[in-house]
């Protein structure tokens, strides 16, 4: 019933004309984060995150003279 109801108003050019247009403002809107991610910074370093697990973190200074000299928190 509700389909002969819209049937004039929501025809098959009209349905397309709208998914056009919705696709071309979902296109228009990712293409603004990307240029917005882009002019932020944030593709600048794609090496080191890669290869950053593949190297030990150095012991703190601190740490490593506390435990040397004896010093204990108990």
């Amino acid at each position: 019933m509700f389909y002969l109801l819209f049937r004039p108003v929501l025809c098959t050019m009209g349905m397309i004309y709208i998914m056009l247009i919705v696709s071309l403002c979902l296109a228009v809107f990712f293409l603004g984060i990307f240029l917005w991610a882009t002019k932020t910074g944030q593709y600048d370093d794609d090496y080191s995150p890669s290869v950053r697990i593949l190297y030990e973190d150095e012991p703190d200074q601190n740490e490593s003279n506390q435990n040397n000299n004896g010093n204990t928190n108990g």
